[in-house]
């Protein structure tokens, strides 16, 4: 049985008046950039299980989590409910969908969305670790204003010279990452790591896959 772990809400963030970031503070848990928690929510006399990616750095203080309000869901709303001060329960950290140093190769990260959680982590975990090589975020959105923690991301850009990232429209994600990686080049050696929701994912994955690059230089996680 997984060893279930309290927490309260730290604080919380505001993104957009559907999107915000909890704060959670807990124990100090050990986790790797990538990895998620899974929630135990009490909603309707049911405890309801919700994975959580962590946007938060292993090293912070409080575990992030960011969510937005899922239409007809149930685990949106009651967390977003939530005030400041109130427990939650959870178990993890679980996921192997991680990045522990920059790779060994030009690195491309694509997120859609509240599915930029657990690449921020990644991401700043890969810029810390002396990359040799260029990292780039491709991130899908309804639109510039939409980008989860786009001042971060500009400043990082602005600190580190070999980090670039683009904002794209959720509709055109496959056919920019056909252009830009599959037929701009014949270049292989590329990693990626893909976040996002429904069947973009995985056609991301056949795509890339198809194209020539390893099985291994193509992670991902599928919400």
């Amino acid at each position: 049985m997984a060893l279930e772990r309290d927490a309260r809400i730290a604080r919380i963030v505001e993104h957009a008046p559907d999107t915000r970031s909890l704060f959670l503070r807990a124990e100090r848990l050990a986790y790797r950039p990538g990895q998620f928690i899974s929630c135990l929510l009490p909603v309707a006399g049911e405890t309801l299980i919700r994975p959580y990616s962590l946007a938060s750095d292993p090293e912070d203080d409080d575990l992030e989590i960011c969510l937005n309000l899922v239409p007809g869901g149930l685990g949106s709303p009651y967390l977003l409910g939530l005030p400041v001060g109130a427990p939650v329960r959870f178990t993890g950290p679980w996921g192997t969908f991680t990045l522990d140093r920059a790779p060994e190769a030009e690195t491309i990260f694509i997120a859609q969305g509240t599915a930029i959680a657990p690449i921020r982590p990644m991401l700043r975990r890969a810029l810390s670790t002396a990359p040799r090589h260029p990292l780039r975020l491709l991130y899908a959105a309804e639109s510039e204003g939409r980008l989860l923690y786009r001042d971060e991301l500009e400043r990082l850009a602005r600190r580190h010279a070999l980090f670039t990232f683009e904002h794209v429209a959720n509709g055109a994600l496959r056919d920019e990452v056909a252009r830009r990686w599959v037929e701009a080049d014949a270049e292989r050696s590329r990693r990626f790591f893909i976040c996002g929701v429904g069947d973009i994912v995985p056609a991301l994955r056949d795509l890339l896959r198809r194209a020539g690059y390893e099985r291994r230089a193509v992670q991902y996680e599928k919400w």
